[in-house]
């Protein structure tokens, strides 16, 4: 194909994108930027990478669909821990975990199950997932909460039960494997602890804690994961925000 054609320069360009995305994505997720600091200005990104500051954006773009950049415009709503806004990675899990609030995470499960039922509820083009289940506690033992992920089971996801995730992290495995949330839904509503989660969880039945469901898909609006969790009231709220931020 003669490299002066349009369709041939838009795929170069799609793919610089995809590069600079990458790239910027990794520094992001390896802590070069902690929460809260600027990355570098359009202008200083296309001299480095030796692009237009459109293909910047676009790149730009795709890390903010993924969660992973904030620009402080639109509407947003963020999982809060103690008053402590989790809504600066794709995982808040992670979130409490790197910031030390979370001392220990007990995995209850890790197995491939095949469910034809979640398949066809979320247009999974697979039907085998990993089923990940985890408890999440305090310093004190205290479990705070009670998550149930399934995520296709692909590339490294597929591993976990015979090599465990990487950096013990659901988040970092997923990543691995291709698999990136850009978007999704959240339902959360109010439920009482059965006895069989109570158990688990070393609570009272009928306790009443948040329950969670979050569908995440990709920026083509493939599955990716779905997570029921259940969180205590007394340390989780629901934070929402509105508004330009102008």
């Amino acid at each position: 194909m003669d490299k002066d054609d349009p369709i041939f320069a838009r795929g170069r360009a799609s793919l610089k994108r995809q590069e600079i995305a990458g790239e910027l994505r990794a520094a992001i997720l390896s802590g070069a930027y902690e929460n809260g600091s600027l990355l570098p200005g359009e202008n200083e990104l296309a001299q480095r990478f030796s692009v237009s500051r459109g293909t910047i954006r676009r790149a730009l773009d795709a890390l903010a669909e993924e969660d992973l950049i904030d620009t402080r415009t639109g509407i947003g709503s963020f999982v809060t821990f103690d008053g402590r806004e989790l809504g600066d990675t794709p995982s808040w899990g992670r979130a409490l975990t790197v910031s030390g609030t979370v001392n220990r995470t007990d995995i209850l499960r890790a197995e491939v199950v095949r469910d034809p039922d979640l398949a066809a509820s979320v247009g999974s083009g697979g039907m085998d997932f990993l089923a990940l289940d985890r408890i999440r506690r305090l310093e004190d033992g205290t479990a705070v909460s009670l998550e149930r992920s399934r995520v296709p089971a692909i590339g490294r996801v597929a591993d976990v039960p015979f090599e465990g995730l990487v950096d013990d992290s659901l988040t970092q495995t997923m990543l691995a494997a291709g698999l990136v949330p850009a978007r999704g839904d959240e339902w959360v509503a109010v439920t009482s602890l059965d006895d069989a989660d109570a158990t688990l969880m070393d609570r009272r039945p009928g306790e009443p804690f948040l329950h969670a469901v979050r569908i995440a898909r990709d920026a083509d609006g493939r599955f990716v994961e779905k997570v029921v969790s259940l969180l205590d009231p007394q340390r989780f709220r629901l934070h929402l925000t509105f508004g330009s931020g102008k």
